[in-house]
């Protein structure tokens, strides 16, 4: 476990996110008086807690529990019902399938644009630009459109992007879980040396609770919307395998 300062790298206050329910209907039933009562899906109901800069943080829950919506939250793709996001001046990336790219660029091109989007300037990313094909290593499909990417080559050159070009805070979403079995220990060992630096704060989901414990020194357990437990892996884990009869 890192050794902490106290210095809170995220906090989160009574954070409430909600989708409207989209249901199919007639021409003639949109222009009538009468109108069907939208559904409302409340995603996170008055989530709180705080990261402490340095942290690893792993988020787990069932499907549909908020670990994605809260990602996007944090990342700043979702804007919050209620509530509020403190990221205290720190840069952010998030990882995830089918976030963050244009799929009519080639990879080559999402590279500077990612890295545009993500602060950097594009001196910066030229001096990574190397560093991050290599990484990524999808040969000559880097300068073919995204588009035309398996979901394989989509994380890898999604990876290589977040991993090398660094930010303050990493929200990882279940990316360590695709790829090939070579890739999944090259991201892996990646990740174990981003976050031996004790200023950088990671947040991953993610369904491997063998990947939680080995990467995370807290864990955030998710249920419906609902924060029902955050502590160390050792005390959560096995509260969690109880509760889905793992």
């Amino acid at each position: 476990m890192k050794n902490q300062d106290k210095k809170i790298a995220v906090t989160v206050k009574n954070l409430h996110i909600s989708y409207r329910g989209l249901t199919k209907t007639s021409i003639r039933a949109t222009w009538s008086k009468k109108r069907k009562k939208v559904e409302i899906f409340e995603a996170l109901k008055g989530i709180s807690f705080e990261i402490e800069e340095g942290r690893i943080l792993g988020i787990i829950g069932k499907n549909g529990s908020g670990k994605s919506t809260m990602l996007r939250a944090i990342a700043g793709i979702f804007s919050p019902d209620k509530g509020s996001i403190n990221l205290h001046g720190n840069t952010i990336s998030l990882l995830s399938i089918g976030v963050g790219f244009n799929n009519k660029l080639t990879g080559y091109e999402n590279i500077y644009l990612s890295g545009m989007l993500l602060g950097f300037s594009e001196e910066e990313i030229k001096e990574k630009e190397q560093e991050i094909i290599n990484f990524a290593d999808i040969g000559d499909f880097i300068f073919k459109p995204v588009k035309t990417y398996s979901s394989g080559m989509y994380s890898k050159l999604a990876f290589a992007i977040t991993a090398i070009l660094e930010t303050d805070i990493m929200l990882i979403d279940e990316v360590l879980s695709v790829g090939d079995v070579k890739f999944k220990e090259k991201s892996f060992n990646k990740m174990k040396e981003l976050i031996s630096d004790d200023k950088r704060t990671v947040i991953i989901v993610s369904h491997s609770l063998g990947t939680i414990s080995d990467l995370c020194d807290q864990v955030l357990w998710l249920n419906d919307g609902e924060v029902i437990e955050i502590g160390s892996p050792k005390e959560i884990i096995p509260k969690y395998k109880e509760f889905m009869n793992l």
